[in-house]
């Protein structure tokens, strides 16, 4: 399996930001094609010390890298990335993507 985490950063307005996201921005990226799982943080995202500036965490699951690259590139892709960068500039937001293993 791979994943994509995405980390957004606390936007200045929460409460608008949730509205687009939920309302247009995971309609979208659930059409994406291999989208296997997707889920996002419940409550506040906490660190152990100090304070971090996370407003939730997405993660997707995908069967792999290949097909999350896949994903990405097609206009499903294109269209959630377009609309991602309106919900939250490129510095408010960190997105990673690893394949994962059982251990």
């Amino acid at each position: 399996m791979a994943l994509m985490t995405v980390i957004y950063r606390k936007p200045e307005d929460p409460e608008a930001f949730d509205e687009h996201y939920f309302a247009t921005h995971v309609p979208l990226a659930k059409k994406l094609p291999g989208l296997r799982r997707y889920e996002v943080s419940r409550g506040p995202v906490t660190v152990p010390v100090g304070d971090f500036e996370v407003h939730f965490v997405a993660t997707m699951q995908f069967d792999d890298l290949a097909a999350i690259r896949s994903a990405l590139a097609s206009p499903e892709g294109q269209a959630a990335a377009a609309d991602r960068r309106q919900l939250a500039a490129d510095d408010a937001v960190l997105i990673l993507l690893c394949e994962t293993r059982e251990v």
